[in-house]
């Protein structure tokens, strides 16, 4: 899971909940960040249902990164994830995603769970050097460009470091393709 940074290369940052004064921040990083961004309805929208989170990275009084994701009964979904372009490459997407690990358990959510387009190779690479394995395909699973997806997963089981394994070269496959 290491990065390849040292300690002092890492950026801290302060992980809490999102509020509404966030939103501009968040939506210029949304929209740096993505070529099908989301709009502020659609952050709303999101946020308004009960099982909808939203964080945001904070470094010193500006958002650098923001998470949202939904509360399941076995897992977390994280649905959109994105660092400040200006700031990637510096430990703050990884320490919104220990964040998450750190809300999972052995007796309740065991694993966190996304989609990554296949397109999109850089978050690909973050996610499995956070521990994620792609576990399925999802053919067109994008309605804007009817692209695929990966479903990647977390998982804190045992059985995690042999799902590795087997996943692992399975997307090799695709991206080869």
């Amino acid at each position: 899971m290491s990065t390849g940074r040292t300690e002092k290369d890492q950026v801290r940052v302060h992980i809490r909940w999102m509020i509404r004064r966030d939103m501009p921040e968040v939506l210029q990083t949304e929209q740096e960040s993505f070529e099908f961004a989301w709009t502020e309805e659609d952050f709303l929208r999101c946020l308004r249902q009960r099982n909808c989170i939203g964080m945001v990275a904070e470094q010193g009084e500006k958002v650098v990164g923001f998470m949202i994701y939904e509360l399941h009964k076995a897992k977390l979904h994280i649905l959109n994830f994105a660092v400040n372009p200006g700031q990637r490459r510096s430990g703050i997407g990884a320490q919104m995603v220990a964040k998450l690990i750190s809300k999972l358990s052995s007796h309740r959510r065991t694993r966190i769970t996304l989609e990554v387009r296949e397109t999109n190779l850089a978050a690909q690479l973050f996610f499995q050097r956070q521990g994620f394995r792609a576990v399925r395909v999802l053919r067109s699973y994008y309605e804007d460009t009817g692209e695929d997806a990966f479903l990647m997963q977390y998982k804190i089981t045992d059985d995690a470091a042999e799902d590795a394994d087997e996943t692992t070269s399975s997307m090799a496959q695709y991206e080869e393709q």
